[in-house]
C-alpha cells in the first residue's frame, strides 16, 4: 500500500458530490487522485467516447393496464362505437390529432394535446409482443424485462450494467480501475422497479425526500451526534483500500452524500406550477427538481396506478377520465418545467403500461385484460405525430387487438438512438428501432 497517497475529505467530496454520488465502487484514494480531477465530467461530459451522457430518460409507468382504445380514440372506426356504446368517446369531444385516419385523444388529455401541437409528442400505436400474456404480473415483468418469458434482470438494469461498469469493472468484467460512468437510477415509490435491477448496478428508490435520511435521530436524539462523527470521519491513513474497512467507510459516505444531495435537490422550488392533488405530478416534480440540481442519473423511474378498469369505467367523465387528466397535466407541467430549467433539450419521457383493454365493453361498464395499447414518447427530440396503423378492429385475436409494434423496438430506440447504448447487447436480441426518435 502506498501510504504517500493523500486522504481526502468529506468537503472535498461534496464539492464533487454530484459526479460522485455513487462512487461507492472506487477507493478512496482513487477517488481524490483521478475522480477529482475531472471536472468537466460533472458538467455533463462524458467519461465513455460516444456516449451523451447529458441525456435523460424518464419512464412513467401507468400500472393496472390503461384502455388504449379510450385513451387513443379511433372515432373514425364505426366498429369502436358498435362495441362500446356505454363507454366509447363521441368523435365531436375527441381531442383531433389525425383527422384523416380517424384518431384523437382522449377529451380529458388537453394537457398532452398541449404536447402534440407543440411537437413534442410522438403516439406509438398498437404496442404490445408475441403471445401475450393478461396477467398483470407476468405481463409487468415481461415489459421490465424486455423477454416474453418474463425472466432476467431488467432492461435498464442491463443498460446501467454496461454502462455503469459497476463496482470498478469494465464491460468486459475485467476490473478496470475506473469509476462509475453514471449515477444508478433513481426510482419514486416504496421499491424499486424491476426494470432497473441490474446484475451489479442497484437503483435508489425512495417514495419522499424525509424518508430517504439516517432515522436514528428519530429513535433517540442521543444517536444523531455518534452518526454524525462516524460519517464525516476520514478513513485512516494505514487502512488497506481493500479491506472491509475501506469499504464500509466509502459505502456509508457514499449513502450520506446521495441522501444529501437528493433531500437537497428535492426540495428546492419548482420554477413552474404542478397540479395539486396529482401524485404523479408530484413526483414528476421532484423528478425536475433533481434534474435542475444537475444529478448525474440518467434515468428515473416514476409510475401511476388505478388502471384496471373492469368496472364503472365511464367515458368523457368517469375515473378512467380522472387518471388519463391526472397523466396529461403532470407530464405538461413537467415539461413547462424543463422548458423554464433549459433542460427540456434533454429529457426524454416515455409511457407505458402492461397491456391495454378487450375491445368491447363488458356488462359492468368497464373492460377486462386485453392486449395492444399505445405507448407515449415526449420531448424535444421525438419524431411528432402518429406512429403506426391503428389496430384493426374487425380482424382481432379472440376479441383482442392484435398487435403492430414490437415493445422492444421502442426499446430499441431508446438505447441506440438517445441512450448511446448497445440495444442489441442490452435487449439480449435484435429489435429494428422504432422510427421514433430524431437523428
Amino acid at each position: 500500500m502506498d501510504h504517500n497517497r493523500p486522504a481526502f475529505t468529506r468537503r472535498q467530496f461534496l464539492h464533487s458530490g454530484l459526479t460522485l454520488a455513487s462512487a461507492a465502487a472506487t477507493v478512496p484514494w482513487f477517488i481524490n487522485r483521478s475522480a477529482l480531477a475531472l471536472p468537466g465530467f460533472a458538467a455533463g461530459m462524458s467519461s465513455i467516447p460516444g456516449v451523451p451522457e447529458d441525456h435523460i430518460l424518464v419512464v412513467v409507468q401507468l400500472s393496472g393496464g390503461n384502455d388504449g382504445l379510450n385513451t387513443v380514440v379511433p372515432f373514425g372506426m364505426p366498429e369502436y362505437y358498435k362495441a362500446r356504446p356505454g363507454i366509447g368517446i363521441a368523435e365531436n369531444a375527441v381531442l383531433k390529432l389525425d383527422k384523416a385516419r380517424g384518431i384523437g385523444l382522449h377529451p380529458q388529455m388537453t394537457g398532452l394535446k398541449s404536447l402534440y401541437d407543440g411537437g413534442l409528442l410522438a403516439v406509438v400505436q398498437g404496442v404490445g409482443y408475441p403471445n401475450p400474456n393478461r396477467s398483470h404480473f407476468k405481463s409487468m415483468d415481461i415489459w421490465h424485462t424486455a423477454d416474453t418469458t418474463a425472466t432476467g434482470n431488467g432492461w435498464l438494469g442491463r443498460y446501467f450494467d454496461s454502462k455503469c461498469c459497476g463496482f470498478g469493472k469494465g464491460e468486459s468484467g475485467k476490473a478496470e480501475g475506473k469509476q462509475p460512468a453514471q449515477q444508478p437510477g433513481i426510482a419514486i415509490g416504496r421499491t424499486a422497479p424491476l426494470a432497473m435491477q441490474g446484475q451489479r448496478v442497484k437503483p435508489i428508490a425512495f417514495e419522499t425526500e424525509d424518508l430517504f435520511r439516517w432515522i436514528g435521530q428519530d429513535v433517540h436524539p442521543a444517536l444523531n451526534d455518534p452518526y454524525k462523527r462516524l460519517e464525516s470521519r476520514e478513513p485512516a491513513a494505514d487502512v488497506p483500500a481493500e479491506s472491509n474497512a475501506a469499504f464500509l467507510m466509502r459505502t456509508a459516505m457514499d449513502a450520506q452524500v446521495s441522501s444529501d444531495l437528493i433531500r437537497k435537490a428535492v426540495r428546492t422550488r419548482p420554477m413552474v406550477a404542478y397540479p395539486q392533488n396529482n401524485d404523479l405530478a408530484q413526483q414528476l416534480a421532484m423528478v425536475g427538481s433533481m434534474i435542475r440540481a444537475g444529478l448525474p442519473t440518467r434515468v428515473y423511474y416514476v409510475s401511476l396506478g388505478g388502471f384496471d378498469t373492469h368496472a364503472g369505467q365511464g367515458g368523457a367523465q368517469g375515473g378512467h377520465a380522472n387518471l388519463l387528466n391526472r397523466f396529461a397535466s403532470a407530464v405538461q407541467a413537467f415539461y413547462a418545467d424543463l422548458k423554464a430549467q433549459g433542460n427540456d433539450g434533454r429529457v426524454l419521457t416515455m409511457s407505458f403500461s402492461e397491456f391495454g383493454r378487450r375491445v368491447g365493453q363488458n356488462a359492468s361498464q368497464g373492460t377486462d385484460h386485453g392486449t395492444a395499447a399505445p405507448m407515449f414518447l415526449m420531448g424535444p427530440m421525438v419524431k411528432p405525430g402518429v406512429v403506426g396503423e391503428h389496430p384493426s378492429l374487425t380482424d382481432l385475436d379472440d376479441g383482442d387487438l392484435k398487435y403492430r409494434i414490437d415493445f422492444r423496438s421502442v426499446y430499441a430506440a431508446i438505447l441506440s438512438k438517445w441512450m448511446g447504448a448497445d440495444a442489441k447487447a442490452v435487449l439480449e436480441g435484435t429489435f429494428k428501432p422504432a422510427d421514433v426518435i430524431k437523428a
